[in-house]
């Protein structure tokens, strides 16, 4: 009988800490969808009315089997206002099947290998003391830093972008949808 009743402990522990995770990794809404912490980067992305631009690149690039891997990554998702805001022609000729290397370059450059939210970037923040550098899948860096109460990146050009949705958790890493578009 005491075993019995270790075995049902046991399992009332496990519930209360899957619960507990999933209520943290919570569903949030992005462009007009639920992005669901069950669902990879790729799966929930396609929904974003605001990621149209983005899944584009990301097919014209052959990126998607990548998203759709393990990882886990850290994806800074521009929405489609900051891909307007390039210089006319720059999206369309990106997306041409001879600039895939550029557009690669371009998308793997909004990608952090591993799963960083909000609170681990502030913390890389604070012991940068104020600002962060992070090596993104392309093998340039980033640097991270606050403004106010806000998270802000900035590329190689000194182009800042803010994030303007934090934490959006999916099975395969976190995405921070941002306001423009990063360039190497």
């Amino acid at each position: 009988m005491k075993i019995e009743n270790i075995k049902n402990a046991i399992l009332i522990a496990a519930i209360a800490f899957t619960t507990s995770i999933s209520f943290a990794q919570e569903t949030k809404m992005v462009g007009g969808a639920a992005m669901y912490p069950t669902k990879n980067i790729v799966e929930n992305a396609v929904n974003s009315k605001d990621h149209t631009t983005l899944v584009a690149a990301v097919k014209a690039a052959d990126l998607v089997e990548t998203l759709q891997s393990d990882g886990p990554f850290t994806v800074f998702a521009p929405t489609n206002k900051a891909f307007e805001a390039l210089p006319a022609g720059t999206v369309e000729t990106l997306l041409k099947p001879e600039n895939k290397e550029k557009l690669q370059a371009v998308l793997t450059y909004h990608v952090v290998s591993g799963k960083m939210d909000a609170m681990d970037l502030m913390n890389a923040i604070k012991d940068g003391k104020g600002k962060a550098m992070l090596k993104t899948v392309n093998g340039e860096s980033l640097t991270f830093m606050k403004k106010g109460k806000k998270l802000m990146v900035m590329d190689s050009k000194g182009n800042k972008a803010k994030v303007t949705i934090a934490d959006v958790y999916q099975s395969n890493g976190v995405i921070h949808v941002i306001d423009t578009v990063l360039l190497p």
